[in-house]
């Protein structure tokens, strides 16, 4: 059985913190026995024009003018072909372009702390069972950037640790990462399929992804500005966490399409931040435990298409630094949440 509750937002929606569900569940009765949250604000997204609201991430320096383009001059860039059982290490900056298909091997990018690498993925395909298909260990900024046809990039089996570092994903980075591009990027992997131990930048391209873990993961931050996206995961999404620094792992998006199916048996959700989640915009459609969580949540425009097995918009005590509030200022909600001790909108102060 689901839930169902209606509601429209005209202006400016704050949840601020609140006890924990229980004594909230009778809002508005259920319509046979289904239930739906269904929130509209005037004119959406464009009560951000308005200025009567601030946004809780200044994005002004999130994204740099490199980062949003979608082509990479390739008119002086090194020629990379891929081979069975052979690894590539890249050690200088520059522009890589990548072709061919490989079993076990392995891009390694082993460069100066202040290099900035972009590997142009031309229609590639490597297939590995115990390694990532890219390995940033060192570099500035390392970006990942489709060009031509599909690249399939695949972890079939168990990761193998590098030392004292957990190497779990198919695409894994130590430092900064862009991905953007023209093409589609296919990831499948037995753990997470995109994980940095700084920050993740979208800004354009196509992925599909299948994993067991999380798709994007980040120690620090996720900003997404564009880019369309399929995600079947066993986790979350989009996560932003520091096991060791509960001040860190906001996530940012203005823009993309989203369409992400977490189990909600395993308790995945679809966009979680550890800090602070801001949405300006985009269109979500999101099944998962919970849908979007974080410990502040600000949705300022955008449109949204959520099933959640749990809460789904929860704002919860994931960092000491703040405290639990959703705040609402514009976009298109519909929301569903299943039967039982689930709300709609959680705010846990």
């Amino acid at each position: 059985m689901k839930k169902q509750i209606i509601g429209i937002l005209t202006a400016t929606f704050m949840i601020l913190p609140l006890a924990a569900c229980g004594a909230s569940k009778d809002v508005t009765p259920s319509m046979s026995g289904s239930s739906q949250i269904e929130s509209q604000s005037s004119q959406a997204s464009t009560a951000s024009a308005s200025g009567s609201y601030t946004p809780l991430i200044d994005a002004s320096d999130l994204f740099s003018d490199r980062d949003r383009q979608q082509t990479a001059d390739t008119s002086a860039a090194e020629s990379v072909t891929l081979s069975d059982g052979k690894d590539i290490t890249i050690t200088k900056a520059g522009v890589y372009l990548v072709k061919g298909s490989a079993n076990n091997a392995t891009i390694i990018v082993d460069a100066g702390d202040d290099d900035e690498i972009q590997l142009v993925l031309d229609s590639v395909s490597i297939t590995n069972e115990d390694a990532p298909a890219i390995y940033v260990k060192n570099a500035g900024k390392t970006y990942v950037t489709t060009t031509g046809s599909v690249s399939t990039l695949t972890t079939t089996g168990t990761f193998t640790a590098n030392g004292s570092t957990e190497i779990d994903a198919v695409i894994f980075s130590r430092d900064d990462l862009v991905l953007n591009g023209t093409s589609t990027l296919k990831i499948s992997s037995t753990d997470n399929a995109v994980k940095c131990n700084d920050d993740i930048r979208v800004t354009g391209g196509t992925y599909i992804i299948n994993c067991d873990g999380n798709a994007f993961a980040a120690h620090n931050s996720i900003a997404v500005a564009g880019g369309d996206f399929t995600l079947n995961i066993m986790e979350d999404g989009f996560h932003a966490k520091d096991s060791d620094d509960d001040t860190k792992g906001f996530v940012f998006i203005s823009g993309g399409t989203f369409d992400i199916t977490a189990d909600q048996a395993n308790e995945g959700d679809g966009i979680h931040g550890t800090t602070l989640l801001q949405i300006d915009g985009g269109t979500f459609q999101i099944s998962a435990g919970e849908c979007i969580e974080a410990t502040v949540i600000q949705i300022n425009g955008g449109t949204f298409d959520l099933y959640a097995n749990d809460d789904g918009i929860n704002a919860s005590n994931k960092s000491a630094s703040y405290t639990p509030v959703i705040e609402v200022n514009g976009g298109d909600i519909t929301l569903e949440m299943a039967q039982g001790d689930t709300d709609g909108f959680d705010s846990n102060g």
